[in-house]
């Protein structure tokens, strides 16, 4: 069996490079909150020593544990499931992402796992039966977008982290995942933004996130979704004070923030089947700071003028706050 360094230190310093430059800028789409925290969780030694820890755990024992009772899909089972994760792979410009299948990650539930070298998409078994494959699209896109701006270790290391069965760990590793809680909010924004840019189809994108909220089929076709968003407004007083301990946004706050992404020069600059060069364009633009994001694409592509990058991820940045 080969050896395995699971040092933390180690490991950052081994993503050094072009790959990993990549992976610590973002995507041309990732929400900034996502990137300014996740290049402090670095820097924070409860997160640095809960990182370390989990890597091992991961690579020792919970890896063949979780995918022991999974199944992987192929091109040879599970063929409409490995057709949708090439697409979504093809659209996002990444490797296409091992996944599995598995009845044991919770209910109508994803999840990426593992680290920068070796991660890989577990999808809940019921989940593929509860979403059509546009749905699907939106979902594996979502997971594809943690792997691509490196999320999956940080994923990982929450995962474990909250399913502690000691309680003296739990409290003890209450630092890191509170930290890793903060951050992980602001990744889902990235990976919404992922999911849409697969779907390309922002009613489809919307629908999933309330569909997987609801978990029903049925009461999802009730759902006035304008009246659904006015729950924001509602939900200022101090039980809004929760969300710190989450590790998603609320539900109304992830839609509101996708609508504003869905207004940006950038996403309506794209074509149907790729990011293409754009993308390297609009992320040239938006950190030289000449005309925003979507400068460079909008007079290539003749797209209507949307919000810059940076009008998007400050828009957003208001609707997510806690404490406003």
């Amino acid at each position: 069996m080969a050896n395995v360094d699971l040092s933390f230190s180690r490991y950052v310093a081994a993503r050094k490079g072009a790959d990993s430059a990549r992976s610590r800028e973002g995507a041309a789409y990732s929400y900034g909150g996502d990137l300014r925290i996740r290049q402090a969780l670095g820097r924070i030694r409860p997160v640095t020593l809960a990182v370390e820890a989990a890597v091992r755990f991961w690579q020792s024992v919970e890896r063949n544990r979780l995918l022991g009772t999974s199944v992987k899909v192929s091109d040879k089972q599970f063929r409409n499931l490995h057709a949708l994760t090439v697409r979504c792979a093809d659209i996002l410009q990444i490797p296409v992402p091992t996944v599995y299948v598995s009845p044991n990650i919770g209910a109508l539930n994803a999840h990426t796992f593992g680290t920068t070298d070796d991660a890989c998409i577990v999808l809940n078994a019921a989940l593929v039966d509860h979403l059509s494959d546009v749905e699907l699209l939106d979902v594996i896109g979502h997971e594809c977008g943690h792997i691509q701006n490196d999320h999956a270790v940080y994923m990982t290391t929450l995962y474990l982290l909250s399913r502690a069965g000691n309680t003296l760990l739990r409290w003890g590793a209450r630092p890191a995942v509170l930290a890793l809680n903060g951050w992980a909010r602001r990744a889902e924004i990235t990976c919404d933004r992922a999911g849409l840019l697969c779907t390309r189809d922002l009613d489809a994108s919307v629908g999933c996130l309330v569909k997987l909220a609801l978990g029903s089929k049925k009461l999802y076709s009730e759902v006035n979704l304008e009246e659904y968003l006015k729950q924001l407004d509602e939900s200022r007083g101090a039980g809004r004070f929760d969300e710190l301990g989450r590790t998603h946004q609320y539900l109304p706050k992830r839609i509101a923030a996708l609508r504003i992404f869905a207004d940006t020069t950038y996403y309506r600059s794209l074509g149907r089947d790729g990011l293409d060069a754009r993308s390297s364009a609009v992320a040239s633009s938006s950190s030289s700071g000449s005309g925003g994001a979507g400068a460079g694409p909008d007079a290539a592509s003749g797209a209507s003028v949307g919000l810059s990058k940076e009008e998007c991820d400050a828009r957003v940045a208001a609707i997510l706050a806690v404490f406003s």
